[in-house]
């Protein structure tokens, strides 16, 4: 079944929002209490990453750590991810997304990444060649991402089993230990990959909304 269109002029600004400059970023979505996102600005910094975080206690506890260990190209976000992408980032800047375990919605699966109409709009923000990594200990949710990218994204990916001595994650860690099978998929955009949103601009804190003609005098 199609996913119908995004509708990103109507997400309003998160609170505090603060616009980003247009430069080369990485981007983790739900970065919880920040291992992975302290992990990866320490091994790689020549990049700079976001790590955005929607419930405060975690994102507290992510700040805590990194007024603690100070990497200066780490930058941590307490917001919705979706309002925050639309008001944030441009068209083709981001390096890397990473979606470590995010909730596998059981009750609300249109509210899974790959099967949300934001997912187009999310590429769009990725350069060419650029990444996705989606990671689960949930077989049945990678199978459907799996196919989602298969029928309605098009996109090329790479399946790949979680090593046992990963550390990721608070939640990979857990997950691991029990003797859980983690997997992710290593999406990537090729060249000349189109979404409707290419040239759809940051909004920067401007909440727009569609008015009909009909409602101007």
């Amino acid at each position: 079944m199609p996913i119908r269109q995004f509708q990103a002029q109507r997400m309003h600004a998160p609170r505090d929002f603060q616009p980003i400059e247009n430069n080369p970023i990485c981007i983790e979505i739900g970065a919880g209490k920040g291992k992975h996102a302290l992990l990866f600005s320490g091994q790689h910094p020549d990049l700079k990453l976001i790590a955005v975080e929607r419930t405060r206690e975690k994102f507290l506890a992510m700040q805590k750590q990194h007024q603690l260990e100070g990497q200066a190209n780490l930058t941590t976000i307490h917001a919705d991810a979706l309002p925050w992408v639309v008001h944030a980032l441009y068209p083709q800047q981001v390096q890397q997304f990473f979606i470590l375990y995010p909730n596998p919605e059981p009750h609300n699966p249109a509210q899974r990444w790959l099967n949300m109409p934001f997912f187009e709009f999310l590429i769009s923000r990725l350069q060419y060649n650029g990444t996705v990594t989606l990671a689960s200990n949930i077989p049945e949710y990678i199978a459907e991402a799996e196919q989602q990218l298969k029928d309605i994204w098009k996109l090329p990916y790479e399946k790949q089993v979680i090593a046992q001595d990963s550390a990721r994650t608070h939640f990979e860690v857990k997950y691991l230990a029990r003797g859980e099978l983690c997997q992710q998929l290593v999406i990537s955009k090729p060249e000349n990959y189109v979404t409707r949103f290419d040239d759809f601009q940051p909004l920067q804190g401007q909440n727009v909304q569609v008015t009909e003609l009909t409602d101007e005098e």
